[in-house]
């Protein structure tokens, strides 16, 4: 079979590789049945339900013709390593780094971090907007994440909290 639609097809193998890959780590945990569901029971399911969409997927893409083969672009690098640095340096920074002496930042210094370098991701970068932007986000998590659920989240950097 040829593949008709490039873009769905190789959408629906990541969709199938992420669940397949989800439902072989979910076989670490007890499973259960569905009665007595384990820790694995769930990712297991959601695993299996989203290889088969990624089945599904790429079936339909060697089948149903488009005008133009939905051709895969050029990889958007720039944005692809704005945003995974800035999940890693948000991780680096909530938690710190003791292997480098690098201590925890905290929760507020994490979140203006993670804001500030996805948005360098985008074609337009105003410090100001994202500098809003990271308030409202700083502010919102300390609510929902401090008062509301009270979990035990360092939010300052240790040399200031103590």
């Amino acid at each position: 079979m040829k593949i008709k639609r490039q873009a769905d097809f190789f959408s629906g193998v990541m969709f199938a590789a992420v669940g397949g890959a989800f439902a072989i780590g979910a076989t670490t945990y007890n499973i259960g049945d569905g009665a007595r569901m384990g820790p694995g029971y769930f990712p297991l399911m959601l695993g299996i339900l989203l290889a088969l969409l990624g089945g599904l997927i790429m079936f339909q893409a060697m089948v149903v013709e488009s005008a133009d083969g939905d051709k895969i672009g050029k990889w958007a690098w720039k944005p692809l390593a704005f945003v995974l640095g800035a999940n890693l340096a948000f991780g680096v920074l909530l938690g710190g780094l003791p292997s480098i002496g690098l201590p925890a930042m905290g929760m507020i210094i994490a979140i203006y971090a993670l804001t500030i370098i996805s948005s360098m991701a985008g074609e337009h970068f105003k410090l100001r907007d994202v500098l809003v932007l990271s308030t409202i986000l700083a502010a919102g998590s300390y609510v929902a994440f401090i008062w509301a659920l009270k979990l035990q989240i360092q939010v300052w950097p240790t040399f200031i909290s103590g």
